[in-house]
């Protein structure tokens, strides 16, 4: 058995984070996620973009990731957009009423 592979990468420019993700999010990466993600929040950075264009599969425990962070990225007045995702991670955030909070555009 293989586990799965996510490869995280952080870019800032001023109070801007780019979070590039390439693998795939689930039970396993999720938490490597949180931790980047929120540790943007602690450096204070104010934008966080989320680029998925190369993330194969984010399921429920990934959604929660970025749902907990957006939250809290509101909490100190800053944000946290996703861009590109999949066709299947279009559809889950979807059909959860997620992509209202968290794309900057829809399908």
């Amino acid at each position: 058995m293989t586990l799965p592979q996510l490869n995280i990468y952080r870019h800032d420019r001023g109070t801007r984070a780019l979070i590039t993700l390439a693998g795939e999010i689930d039970p396993v990466t999720a938490p490597q996620v949180r931790t980047v993600l929120e540790r943007c929040l602690d450096d204070g950075i104010t934008t966080i973009d989320v680029d998925l264009t190369t993330v194969g599969r984010c399921d429920s425990s990934g959604l929660r990731v970025f749902l907990d962070t957006s939250r809290h990225a509101a909490e100190a007045r800053a944000s946290l957009r996703l861009h590109h995702p999949s066709p299947q991670t279009a559809r889950l955030l979807a059909d959860t009423g997620s992509d209202r909070v968290l794309l900057t555009w829809r399908r």
